[in-house]
C-alpha cells in the first residue's frame, strides 16, 4: 500500500511539472491577442527605407496620410509573394477608388538581386508604391521572419490585421477587413 502511494505521490509531481509548463507556454502563445485587446496599438516603427531610385524614406510617413494602408513585404525569389501581388493588383484599381487604399510593397530582396526589382515590378505592371527593405531593417522592427507578410494599417496608422503566408482567396479577406475600417 505504501508503494502504490508513492508512485501516486512521484507521478502528482510530474504530472503538475508539465501542467505548470503547458500552462506558461499556452500563456506564452496567446499573449499578443491579450496585449492587443487591452488597448495596445501597435504602429509602425520609425524605419528609413529606401525607394526604388534609392532615396531614404521614412516609414512613418505612409501610416500618416489618412488612408487605409496595405503593407505588403516579398521578394522576387518568393512564388507566394509573387502571386498575393498579382492576385491584389487585379482588385487594387477598385479599392483604390472605393475605400482610397495605398498599398506598400517592400521587397526583402538583398542587394545582389535588387537588379531584378524594378523590371519585375514594370513586367507584372504593379501600380503600387514599391520600397526596399535590403538589410532587412524593417523587417527586423516589425518582427516577423517569412514572406508575403502582410499589415493592414487603418487611417490613424494602427496595425489593425496581419497575415503570413498566401493561399488563394486571402486577398477577398483582405478586401473585407479594408471594408470594414472604411466603413468606420
Amino acid at each position: 500500500m505504501v508503494g502504490k502511494y508513492l508512485v501516486f505521490i512521484k507521478n502528482k509531481h510530474r504530472y503538475m511539472k508539465y501542467s505548470r509548463l503547458l500552462l506558461a507556454i499556452i500563456g506564452l502563445l496567446i499573449a499578443p491577442f491579450l496585449m492587443a485587446q487591452d488597448g495596445v496599438k501597435k504602429t509602425l516603427p520609425e524605419v528609413f527605407i529606401k525607394n526604388l531610385d534609392g532615396e531614404k524614406v521614412n516609414i512613418q510617413q505612409y501610416a500618416q496620410d489618412g488612408k487605409i494602408t496595405v503593407i505588403s513585404f516579398w521578394a522576387t525569389w518568393c512564388h507566394p509573394c509573387k502571386r498575393e501581388l498579382d492576385a491584389i493588383a487585379d482588385l487594387y484599381p477598385d479599392w483604390q477608388e472605393e475605400f482610397g487604399v495605398e498599398l506598400v510593397a517592400i521587397t526583402i530582396d538583398d542587394a545582389r538581386s535588387m537588379r531584378k526589382v524594378k523590371p519585375m515590378v514594370e513586367t507584372k505592371g504593379w501600380e503600387y508604391i514599391v520600397l526596399s527593405d535590403v538589410n532587412e531593417d524593417l523587417k527586423r522592427a516589425m518582427n516577423f521572419q517569412t514572406v508575403p507578410m502582410t499589415f493592414l494599417l487603418d487611417q490613424n496608422g494602427n496595425i489593425v490585421y496581419q497575415h503570413n503566408s498566401y493561399t488563394p482567396g486571402d486577398e477577398y479577406e483582405l478586401e473585407d477587413k479594408i471594408k470594414a475600417l472604411a466603413k468606420k
